[in-house]
């Protein structure tokens, strides 16, 4: 009889083991991979200060009190979303954790977009969520169609405020703007994003008219959503696209009044093609006698890449001070160099799916981290030196002065930011505000913006079954005025917050406060 029971509760242990996913591993191995990731992040983060007090955490503090929760995902969708939960704990909107071959996943939900969009107004302190799309056949299911500015009041009967406090600990961010866009925006999507816990099979929402009482709405995910509104920020009254300039980063629109003295660039990115198209840009207002025109730089809604200071060099007549960056010594320092100078002997990998990363063919990157860096990292220093932010113009030592190019626009700047976006985005915005190129309005920018990260794939320490794939930030983007920008973008000049009543029409604002400036 006891030979029985022992072999019944090695029976029900094994199987046990095996409900709860031998991807997730034991409770031993998961503290060792806690350990593991707390360690290395000790090691190799490099910290922005100034958004931890812009914040009010500490991020090593926030990671170690997920401890147990680390610990206790005994199932492979709990040890997965645990690590996000840790990977995000760090507010850093660059670092992400993802699936691997082989390695864990989160169980399968059905994706989908229920055809509603919300949007912050950033005219309140607490969140506040606002209806600012809708698909064209949602009112045919509703007993109420929801108006563009209607205010949420609930989410599956959650209210917002709990709804987001719950969603901030999954999200990537570094300031608190770029987060309320984020879960705003993604509020109506099902994804992995967060765990399954957090969606239903339809989407129930409660919703407030200005005048008026609530009422709700259930709503269906959906493959795909013909929006009504769509990206409707990027029409200038007073002004037409040039047609024949057909690049990705930016477009151009010139006024329609030939007595206007403005061009109007709607900044899209800052993409792999950005110095052909700068080169373009410049051709064609030479050709056009245009160099003296006034520049509106509308990177509102600009995503991230590279080389804003080839364009800014042509696009004001300001010398002008770039970004800098530098490198946290660690212990993966040899080993990000080794893969960095492989993937440039191979001519593949510097450059990334939509952007250059260096602004040559990699050589200026390369020198640096085969010379300062390395003697840096053999002298024992915590990092290594500060150098213009990837920036094959000038020296890896200098005082980051970059001087006008040869030919280049002669007239005034105005340039529109918001929290939408960040990475080169923000360094981008922190050339511009802190050597006064031009005059800013809008919002300040995303605020995320780092100069190097290192990807690992994580195992549970002495095993070689592949995690996730896990993110440090290993470098830090430095302003021209010297602060640290990861977390910290810098002020515009003139605030002019998102609100329901001036959504649609936001852009058309700022459009006419910046001819009004320039006139």
């Amino acid at each position: 009889m006891k030979y029985f029971i022992l072999i019944l509760t090695l029976t029900i242990s094994f199987n046990g083991w095996t409900q709860t996913d031998q991807g997730a591993g034991t409770l031993e191995d998961r503290k060792a991979l806690f350990d593991y990731i707390i360690e290395k992040t000790k090691q190799r983060e490099a910290w922005s200060p100034i958004k931890n007090k812009n914040l009010n955490f500490d991020p090593l503090e926030s990671m170690q009190a997920l401890e147990q929760e680390i610990i206790q995902a005994d199932t492979e969708d709990k040890l997965f979303f645990a690590l996000k939960k840790l990977s995000a704990a760090r507010r850093d909107r660059h670092l992400s954790v993802n699936t691997v071959k082989g390695g864990i996943t989160p169980k399968p939900i059905a994706e989908g977009q229920a055809p509603i969009r919300f949007f912050p107004d950033f005219s309140k302190k607490e969140p506040v969520f606002f209806v600012a799309d809708i698909g064209k056949n949602l009112g045919a299911t509703q007993k109420r169609t929801p108006a563009i500015g209607d205010r949420l009041v609930s989410i599956n009967g959650e209210e917002l405020s709990t709804y987001t406090e719950k969603v901030k600990a999954y999200t990537r961010h570094s300031t608190l703007n770029n987060f309320y866009i984020k879960a705003a925006y993604d509020l109506a999507t099902r994804n992995y994003s967060l765990p399954a816990s957090f969606f239903k099979e339809q989407l129930t929402l409660e919703l407030k008219p200005k005048k008026g009482k609530k009422y709700t709405i259930v709503l269906d995910y959906l493959d795909t959503v013909d929006w009504t509104h769509g990206r409707v920020f990027n029409k200038y009254p007073g002004y037409q696209e040039v047609s024949s300039f057909r690049y990705e980063s930016f477009k151009v629109y010139q006024p329609t009044d030939s007595n206007k003295k403005n061009l109007v660039l709607w900044w899209y990115g800052f993409r792999g093609d950005l110095p052909e198209a700068i080169d373009a840009l410049m051709i064609w207002a030479e050709n056009n006698n245009k160099l003296d025109y006034n520049l509106i730089i509308d990177a509102i809604d600009s995503r991230g890449g590279s080389q804003g200071a080839y364009a800014l060099a042509r696009l004001s007549p300001k010398a002008f001070k770039t970004t800098g960056g530098n490198l946290k010594l660690s212990d993966i320092t040899f080993d990000f160099i080794a893969d960095y100078n492989r993937r440039y002997l191979s001519k593949k990998g510097l450059m990334d799916h939509d952007s250059r990363e260096t602004e040559d063919d990699g050589t200026w990157a390369i020198d640096w981290l085969n010379g300062p860096v390395l003697k840096g990292l053999a002298a024992g220093q915590a990092y290594s030196n500060n150098t213009p932010f990837k920036c094959a113009h000038l020296p890896h030592y200098s005082d980051w002065i970059m001087q006008p190019a040869k030919k280049h626009f002669k007239g005034k700047m105005v340039a529109f930011f918001g929290p939408w976006g960040g990475s080169h985005l923000t360094q981008f915005s922190a050339m511009i505000i802190d050597n006064n190129l031009g005059y800013t309005m809008g919002m300040v920018d995303g605020g995320y913006s780092n100069t190097w990260e290192w990807t690992e794939t994580l195992t549970f320490p002495g095993k070689n079954k592949p995690l996730v794939s896990f993110m440090w930030d290993i470098g830090h983007t430095i302003r021209p005025n010297g602060q640290i920008a990861e977390g910290n973008p810098p002020m515009v000049d003139e605030i002019i917050p998102v609100t329901p009543e001036n959504y649609l029409n936001y852009k058309n604002i700022l459009l006419q406060k910046a001819e009004a400036y320039l006139k």
